[in-house]
């Protein structure tokens, strides 16, 4: 018989929520509320005076070219990324579901690269892919590719999504792999006693019911790739070249620390703070429809 924790009053709870509550607010809502204030602010080059200007930092910043070329770099990465990254991460879950020798040592060695922090991923991939000392990048090479993503925008946007989706596979992986062990192994030996192949057993029976699990990577892939992928950007590429990399989360960090301009970086940390609210919204709001839980 399950039993259920009954409370007598609001104390206990409310001791419970407390160190949450209290995280959330200082991490989050502090910070997201002076980055809202300092939106409204101009400061002078010294950094001595501060004046009020109002909505003038969101005026500038939708009449820079630069930031709708951010917003289109930021588009064609946060796809590419979120695709190959579940894409790959379901195939090799899909994988490891099944009985091989040596399957533990083949999940742990999945594992390993979420460990990474995303700097040091962005390192490993810079070195690969260096077109001067690089293996892969002189393999290139050798094929008649001019691999050169210091020179190449192309070149650069491809291995930063290289670098942001193989740090990004583990964790993916790990919730598939959990996924596809609490389905129920007498689902699919009625599909099996069917006659249904493996492939359409996959399509009408397992990904339907992974779908909650699809549903919370893909939230979770869209916040990894819109703000967790700075330190990758940061060390591969700086932004670079000519801004070709250069994402709207990169932006708020070069615009602030590089161009000094506090309120405009302050105000592209609002507006991206909004996109990403509004874009889990939507996802709530009709792709969580089609889950089956």
């Amino acid at each position: 018989m399950q039993k259920n924790a009954y409370f007598s009053g609001l104390t206990v709870p409310a001791l419970l929520l407390l160190p949450q509550l209290a995280i959330t607010l200082v991490f989050f809502y502090w910070p997201a509320s002076q980055a809202v204030w300092q939106s409204f602010l101009l400061q002078d080059a010294f950094g001595i005076s501060t004046d009020f200007v109002w909505f003038e930092n969101y005026v500038t910043l939708f009449s820079n070219p630069g930031y709708y070329k951010a917003l289109v770099n930021t588009a064609i990465f946060s796809t590419f990324v979120c695709i190959l990254s579940l894409s790959i991460a379901l195939l090799f879950a899909v994988m490891a579901d099944r009985q091989l020798r040596g399957a533990e040592v083949y999940k742990t060695l999945l594992i390993w690269p979420y460990a990474v922090a995303p700097a040091i991923a962005g390192v490993l991939w810079l070195f690969m892919f260096d077109p001067s000392l690089g293996m892969l990048a002189r393999g290139l090479q050798s094929l008649g590719i001019a691999w050169n993503p210091r020179l190449d925008g192309n070149h650069a946007m491809a291995l930063v999504i290289l670098a942001a989706t193989w740090k990004q596979i583990s964790y993916n992986f790990l919730f598939f792999l959990a996924g596809l062990q609490s389905i129920p192994k007498s689902v699919i030996e009625a599909a099996v006693i069917d006659g249904a192949r493996p492939m359409r057993r996959f399509w009408t029976i397992v990904f339907p019911l992974l779908s909650p699990t699809t549903f919370f990577l893909l939230v979770v892939n869209i916040v990894y790739v819109f703000f967790d992928t700075f330190g990758i950007i940061d060390t591969v590429t700086g932004g670079g070249p000519s801004g070709a990399t250069e994402t709207l989360v990169y932006k708020v960090y070069s615009d602030g620390k590089g161009g000094s301009d506090l309120g405009g970086s302050a105000a592209q940390s609002v507006i991206l703070l909004v996109m990403v609210i509004a874009m889990t919204a939507v996802q709530f709001k009709f792709i969580e429809r089609k889950v089956s839980y």
